[in-house]
């Protein structure tokens, strides 16, 4: 690949090389690679179902071990509110209350989500707000029709004379109307992590945010400081990160060609979220939880929400013990047959782990369990979109538990596909990990993804088509070669916020 000189210097400047580049195209001439599942995770085979006295005494163990580690919350939280409100905008292009009726409009659309956003605006938690401010900028709006009304409260929820909501990131758009004040979801995450990671009474938490927008959050967290803190008796230490230039990707068109824009410069898109185990790996905490930032539920729930990440932190402390524990057995270098044997056991029972053919010597089992562990939260499948969890066979035939998205799945093999298909969970994000080994030390990440677990998606840019890389999925091949464990979580416990009209549901309105 011939590079310009001004070509070197831009990739330079993303800390990039050529040779990183290069690959990147060879990635794009080798296309996707589909995974091979075995079978699908199921209650049993895979997940387990924590029965209550059992859910209560890893409460326990949390509780009691909690305060010898490093505990910090790590949220994703880049994302834009555009999409958010995407409905939305297309009713404020679209809708002219002088040619039809709201009703018609509506009837015309078939969207559920605007139909429970029209019949329910009132509850929406800045629906006062946006009242307060259409009236002020509009001095005729009490006297207009309802569904000019309707239309002005719209832009005004949406514009920059009005609320701007969509321009937000979307951990700053209002979710959750109380008595006393609206919270964002930022705010919940803050006063959520008070239930469960608090150590010496410090709640650390890492956010990942765009550029521009770290001044916004920082900006938010003034202004609520004082009742969060008094609130929740806990005093809160925040970090905030962005996604490094080095992890965003080059374009190239259909010929496989680098994509230029117009100006004949290179063209790199961030790497997607699997960009964020570089993020990940920069923590100096031995205890991670990550959820995403617009899970979250009312503080009616939080205790509900909180003991379920307390179960998963105790399965989590009890597998590491016993891993712990085997690693400094291999290592003095004097196991017994008995020894190895039980050991492998674990890998199969506890972790799923089935190697390829060959023996099982104590060098083997040392390197599959010194690794990241992580615990994972399933809800059982009732519509909502997200990964699943599966049985997956590697290329040297070791099979584990992975998180599988459908684009990676071989749905052209009728085989493949009937696996797919009989998921009973999925990912709702709900994750708890261990980053340091047995020694104290922070494991590396990046030697734990499974680079060939990148993916391709067609994409436009100033109307030209082109080629973009995604990096493996944070939870997906970001960690495949982690250390696995299933938990069966409630489907209460997973309440995202997709769209404007899902702060209407009733995990959303404050009891």
């Amino acid at each position: 690949m011939n590079f310009s000189e001004k070509d070197i210097l831009q990739i330079e400047e993303k800390g990039l090389s050529t040779k990183e580049v290069e690959e990147q195209i060879e990635i794009f001439k080798r296309g996707n690679i589909k995974v091979n599942i075995t079978e699908a995770a199921t209650i049993g085979k895979g997940i387990s179902r924590i029965d209550e006295p059992e859910k209560k005494e890893l409460i326990s163990f949390y509780d009691s071990e909690k305060s010898d580690h490093s505990i910090l919350k790590f949220v994703p939280a880049s994302g834009a509110a555009t999409r958010m409100f995407k409905a939305l905008h297309n009713f404020a292009d679209e809708f002219d209350p002088e040619k039809q009726s709201l009703r018609e409009y509506l009837d015309e659309k078939e969207e559920e989500d605007l139909q429970k956003f029209f019949n329910h605006i009132e509850s929406l938690p800045f629906y006062e707000h946006a009242t307060e401010r259409a009236n002020k900028n509009h001095s005729d709006y009490e006297s207009l029709s309802h569904d000019e009304q309707h239309k002005i409260l719209v832009k005004t929820i949406l514009e920059s004379d009005g609320l701007y909501l969509s321009n937000l990131p979307k951990g700053l758009v209002p979710f959750h109307k109380y008595d006393s004040h609206i919270a964002t979801a930022f705010e919940e995450h803050l006063v959520e992590a008070a239930k469960y990671i608090v150590v010496n009474g410090v709640a650390k938490l890492h956010f990942t945010v765009s550029k521009g927008d770290k001044e916004k959050f920082q900006g938010e967290w003034k202004e609520i400081r004082e009742r969060v803190e008094e609130k929740t008796g806990v005093k809160f230490e925040i970090k905030y990160s962005y996604q490094d230039p080095k992890t965003d990707t080059i374009a190239v068109d259909n010929d496989f060609k680098p994509f230029r824009t117009e100006e004949e410069d290179l063209f790199f898109r961030p790497g997607g979220h699997g960009a964020l185990i570089e993020n990940l790996n920069q923590l100096e905490e031995e205890i991670v939880y990550v959820k995403n930032i617009d899970n979250v539920v009312t503080e009616d729930q939080l205790q509900y929400v909180a003991d379920f990440k307390k179960m998963l932190g105790g399965k989590l402390f009890r597998v590491q013990k016993k891993i712990f524990e085997y690693l400094k057995i291999l290592e003095s270098g004097n196991v017994s047959d008995d020894k190895l044997k039980e050991i492998h056991n674990f890998l199969n029972s506890e972790l799923f782990i089935k190697g390829s053919s060959g023996d099982v010597t104590a060098d083997y089992l040392k390197n599959i369990l010194h690794r990241p562990l992580r615990v994972c939260g399933m809800v059982k499948n009732e519509g909502e979109p997200g990964g699943g969890p599966f049985l997956v066979k590697d290329k040297n035939g070791a099979i584990s538990l992975q998180i599988i998205e459908g684009a990676q799945i071989d749905n052209e093999n009728p085989e493949q596909a009937k696996t797919a298909r009989e998921a009973t969970h999925f990912n709702p994000v709900d994750i708890v990990c261990s980053l340091k080994d047995h020694k104290g030390e922070s494991y590396d990440l990046h030697e734990y993804v499974d680079e060939e677990m990148s993916f391709i998606a067609d994409k436009t840019k100033d109307g030209k088509p082109l080629k973009a890389l995604e990096r493996p999925g944070l939870w997906n091949g970001g960690m495949a070669k982690w250390n696995t464990i299933f938990v069966e979580v409630p489907v209460e416990t997973f309440n995202p916020v997709k769209t404007v009209s899902d702060l209407l549901k009733e995990s959303h309105q404050p009891g």
